[in-house]
């Protein structure tokens, strides 16, 4: 074993990885400093500690790599494996070239389980270590601070395998190109079941890269091709190629009904969302689904999206105690989670829910919007006001434990009683459990009435789960899922009525344009101690422009719109293709093997439907021609995959719907000082509560509303008639008669797109 010293957390000198080369002193002082800059109470991920160097001190770890100068949760966390990790960057490549040896490139994220399954059984056993720092330079990437990276080598190992995942794991050449990969891989041969495991695998691969070069590079040159296919040819005109017979040449609303025909087929009747397992929140497209049926009337489409939203909501994938989402269902039934919580399933969740109740008037969906909303503010909100990235599945060694309860354990908290008896029937608790001898709560017959009546209960069950050891959290703030966050804090907070949502997106949004950015102004991906990190990509501009929308019509505030056109007119700068659509990466970022053009919608949106959506409102709002060309460029750009393949890119279609929909222009005005009176208040809360998908608004007194003209000119010319509160609904220049009283503004807005207009 190589090492300088087997230094404790005060010390000044680091254990070099065995099998590595000796560290330089410069490096081994770097180390040693971030080492010390973690305090005493920091208590290192590994079980290779060294003996402690007092009584009582804490035992320090006895190997120390390069991933503890980074800021990201997941590459701390393998900061003291024996493993002589690199972060992605030249050094790394640079070491490869220098000593002729393969890449072994390992992608993960902080709250993922198979991954800490692999650094348990792999990445912090000495012999797989040793071997990995012999022959090997290995790199780990954060897959949501690098989501260029993932993507790329996620796409040569769907190619390769024909699934992927993580922990992702792939072999690469020095010039970063792949020839093999695929996801988890057992430790050794027999383990699991596998055949050959992870050891023997890197020996087979390690000899192949050097007794034959050849094939290496054979296999390099094919899966690049591919790659660059896959990522850069995505897209494409529908009226190329065979597949176009018979089809429509552009995507229109005839495409959103032939989509949501198809998750007719597919739903499951029976739980909601498609028949399938697991099951993930994004699979059934929920927001589409409503406006389908409120464009169309078909009660069907409305029936799938509140079935899908109340048996995920009964479910053990819904946290009955804390509030929000886990990340998704392993069995049919929404019961089972894999229990890690994410912000961005929580944001758009609550988006999803919000619009629901909206529709709807139903209670219990507009509940569960706001517990999500009050768990993300409770447990997920930095002191500045962004917001965290996620929760373990893991605590205690084990998936799910700070979550589930067994019978004993709920009556030794609640006590004998009725109220006891009831607790347990309604959330589903049975002696023997419903998982692996516990029981994930979970409400099989929803009761809002008895939801109230247990809060009690509720409320002790949760102040005794809070004492629980918890999850880790990854506390990073990523820009663009702090984008959705804004966004579901500014609906749901319009939407309910709730002025403390809006105030949390607004601090975060100020958090996020003031401390999100670098040196040179430019958008960062990342935030975490103190430091912005990374340049930002297409989801984290068009995210957050878009949060910045919806706060704007949270608030009617004009810096928030005005920001928004300011974030939207920096993406199309930096990331639009001269083609039509966007890039992930701008011209400033590293230039991989492959450049990103995002056309899939996963667990979240792509950047290129949210920029869509953008660019469709902001046409909307500015009646400038460049927005209306970007956004139809865009749908022009992606044709072929919008027509043949719309459950690729649902989100993409609800601009599709947007742009068909020929908006409303909706304008509410007072006169000054008379915001709060009974006139405006009650425009007001009719607009809150009509659900008009394709519509813009502007909204304020008269001198607010004149000033907001300048961005939107359908607002220019609107008084307050009389001097009282007057609504002003209009379609591109031609305006239904102004009106004073909620009942007939609510009939505008709720009136079928072919209802008679006067010309205004």
């Amino acid at each position: 074993m190589s090492a300088t010293d087997l230094g404790g957390i005060g010390g000044s000198s680091v254990g070099t990885p065995p099998g590595a080369e000796p560290f330089s002193a410069e490096l081994t002082g770097r180390l040693a400093a971030a080492l010390g800059a973690r305090g005493p109470a920091y208590v290192p991920r590994t079980h290779h500690l060294a003996a402690r160097e007092a009584a009582g001190a804490p035992a320090g770890p006895l190997f120390t790599n390069r991933l503890i100068l980074e800021t990201s949760p997941y590459l701390l966390q393998h900061a003291h494996n024996p493993v002589n990790w690199f972060s992605w960057g030249e050094e790394a490549f640079a070491e490869a070239r220098r000593l002729s040896r393969p890449v072994f490139l390992s992608i993960g994220y902080s709250t993922c389980h198979w991954c800490h399954v692999m650094e348990e059984e792999s990445f912090e056993d000495l012999e797989i270590a040793t071997f990995l720092n012999t022959h090997y330079i290995a790199v780990k990437v954060d897959r949501e601070e690098r989501p260029d990276v993932d993507a790329v080598y996620m796409s040569a190992v769907q190619r390769l395998t024909g699934s992927g995942g993580w922990p992702m794991s792939v072999w690469l050449d020095a010039d970063r190109r792949p020839f093999f990969g695929g996801t988890y891989f057992p430790p050794r041969d027999g383990a699991r079941g596998t055949r050959h495991g992870f050891l023997t695998i890197l020996g087979e691969l390690v000899r192949t890269f050097h007794r034959e070069p050849e094939r290496v590079a054979q296999a390099t040159t094919a899966l690049v091709a591919i790659v660059r296919e896959d990522m850069e040819g995505k897209g494409g005109q529908a009226a190329e190629g065979p597949a176009s017979a018979g089809r429509p040449t552009a995507p229109d609303r005839g495409t959103i009904d032939a989509t949501v025909d198809f998750f007719k087929r597919s739903f499951d009747r029976a739980n909601g969302g498609v028949r399938r397992a697991p099951k993930f929140p994004s699979n059934v497209p929920i927001r589409l689904l409503l406006r389908h049926h409120v464009r169309t009337g078909d009660p069907e489409s409305l029936q799938m999206a509140l079935l899908t939203l109340e048996k995920m909501a009964g479910g053990g994938m819904y946290d009955q105690l804390g509030g929000g989402f886990h990340r998704y269902s392993t069995d049919a039934e929404w019961l089972v989670p894999h229990f890690e919580k994410m912000l961005y399933d929580n944001a758009l969740l609550v988006v999803a829910y919000a619009e629901a109740h909206q529709l709807t008037g139903r209670e219990d969906l507009a509940r569960v919007a706001r517990e999500t909303c009050d768990y993300v503010l409770r447990e997920m909100t930095d002191a500045g006001g962004g917001f965290y990235s996620a929760t373990d599945a893991d605590s205690e060694g084990e998936e799910g434990r700070f979550f589930v309860w067994t019978e004993a354990e709920i009556r030794a908290v609640l006590g004998e009683g009725p109220v006891t008896e009831a607790f347990l029937r309604h959330y589903d608790v049975r002696a023997r459990g419903n998982w692996e001898g516990n029981t994930i709560l979970n409400v099989p017959q929803p009761d809002e009435e008895m939801w109230r009546e247990l809060a009690d209960a509720r409320a002790k069950l949760y102040a005794v789960r809070a004492r629980r050891p918890p999850p880790l959290r990854d506390d990073k703030i990523l820009t663009a899922w702090n984008g959705l966050m804004i966004s579901g804090l500014a609906v749901a907070g319009r939407v309910l009525d709730e002025p403390r949502y809006v105030a949390a997106a607004a601090r975060a949004a100020a958090f996020a344009l003031e401390h999100l950015r670098g040196p040179d102004g430019a958008l960062q991906r990342s935030y975490k101690d103190g430091r912005a990190r990374h340049r930002g990509y297409l989801d984290d501009h068009a995210f957050l422009a878009a949060g910045l929308l919806d706060l704007y019509e949270a608030t009617f505030e004009a810096r928030w719109i005005e920001a928004a056109l300011a974030l939207a007119a920096e993406t199309e700068r930096a990331f639009a293709d001269p083609a039509g659509g966007w890039f992930m990466t701008s011209a400033d970022h590293e230039a991989l093997i492959a450049r990103e053009r995002p056309a899939y919608d996963g667990a979240e949106p792509s950047g290129t439907s949210v920029a869509l959506m953008n660019a469709a409102r902001l046409a909307a709002y500015t009646d400038d021609e460049r927005w209306r060309t970007a956004a139809e460029r865009a749908v022009a750009a992606h044709a072929r995959t919008l027509v043949e393949r719309p459950v690729a890119m649902t989100e993409a279609l609800l601009a599709v719907d947007f742009l068909r929909g020929d908006p409303r222009e909706v304008v509410v005005v007072w006169r000054e000082g008379a915001d709060g009176e009974p006139g405006s208040e009650s425009l007001r809360a009719a607009l809150r509560r009509a659900f008009v998908p394709a519509r813009v608004v502007a909204c304020g007194s008269e001198a607010a509303v004149t000033a907001l003209g300048r961005i939107a000119p359908f607002a220019r010319d609107k008084v307050a008639i009389g001097g009282d509160a007057t609504a002003y609904v209009c379609r591109q220049g031609r305006c239904e008669l102004p009106v004073k009283e909620a009942g007939a503004f609510a009939a505008q807005l709720g009136g079928p797109e072919s209802s008679a207009r006067t010309p205004g």
